[in-house]
């Protein structure tokens, strides 16, 4: 076994050296004069030999203590330098993501899972915003967000394409037999504050620009549209990646098949000169390959309706 001193009089040796003082190491240490002065008679006493003169009214090192010194001082660097390599080792590697918040509930979420044992040396902290992406005012490193292209002064990775159309629950269906938007006279049409493709803009192009439903239901956000639908109050407007689960479940369906569908793309923004430019690519890559499994399953679904998309 190594013999060795003990640590805490070394460590108020090598302050009190530096300092020639027992009373400026007492304040570096937060201890008392008398600590610090027991502590290094303690070493000395081990090493049998003395480390500092001792006067009334100056204290200073011994030829011993200034070769010490310069010994215990490397040592106690490089002690230093490897416990915070360790430290720095062992904590969690954190990415930082920002996505709107029924994208983030109903489809990030419950894939995240797949990510975590892909990478369980990642934290992912999720956060929700529909504000355009800025790097430099907050504090994430992938923003993701439906857009129409590319932002400028950041990377932005496709990895989703969303399609936009009326859904509804399958009672309301099989109850009415929706098949031409001029059915939509007699039902409720569910809005939210935040959506891309508004009603007026789907009847346009479906060619019934003029029609006044039963009533509306408005929402603040797509969660609670969604739900709604999903519930049976109505037709609301949503991406059919957060539908397709509960569509291929058979709970939700799509009335109207593709007539009047909207195609926006989603995109991971992380700016070009992040710390974690690595990880960062990693997570959009494991999102590109989510996105395409879930555009397959939609796909798929939508040719056993006979319909391409």
């Amino acid at each position: 076994m190594k013999k060795l001193p003990p640590l805490n009089a070394v460590r108020a040796f090598e302050v009190a050296a530096r300092h020639v003082s027992f009373t400026k190491a007492a304040a570096e240490l937060n201890v008392t004069h008398g600590a610090v002065s027991r502590q290094v008679a303690l070493l000395e006493d081990w090493l049998g030999v003395a480390l500092f003169h001792r006067a009334p009214s100056q204290l200073t090192l011994t030829e011993s203590g200034r070769g010490y010194l310069h010994e215990v001082s490397a040592v106690l660097d490089r002690l230093a330098t490897a416990s915070m390599y360790v430290m720095q080792q062992a904590a969690p590697v954190v990415l930082r993501v920002n996505g709107p918040p029924t994208f983030t509930m109903r489809w990030l979420i419950p894939r995240m899972s797949v990510f975590q044992r892909k990478r369980p040396d990642v934290e992912v902290r999720l956060t929700t915003s529909l504000a355009t992406p800025n790097f430099q005012e907050n504090s994430y490193d992938i923003a993701i967000r439906g857009q129409h292209g590319p932002l400028d002064d950041c990377r932005s990775i496709p990895f989703m394409t969303e399609i936009i159309a009326p859904i509804c629950h399958v009672d309301l269906q099989e109850s009415f037999k929706l098949a031409d938007p001029r059915d939509l006279a007699s039902h409720t049409l569910i809005s939210y504050a935040t959506e891309p493709y508004a009603w007026s803009e789907w009847l346009e192009s479906a060619g019934v620009p003029g029609l006044k439903p039963a009533n509306t239901l408005g929402f603040e956000q797509m969660f609670f549209a969604f739900q709604a639908a999903s519930e049976g109050l109505g037709l609301a407007m949503v991406p059919l990646f957060l539908a397709i689960d509960e569509i291929l479940a058979g709970r939700l369906c799509v009335p109207f098949g593709t007539l009047g569908i909207k195609r926006r793309t989603y995109y991971a923004n992380h700016a070009e000169t992040q710390k974690a430019q690595a990880l960062a690519d990693t997570f959009c890559e494991w999102l590109q390959q989510e996105g395409r499994d879930t555009e397959q399953s939609i796909t798929a679904w939508a040719a056993s309706q006979g319909w391409t998309l």
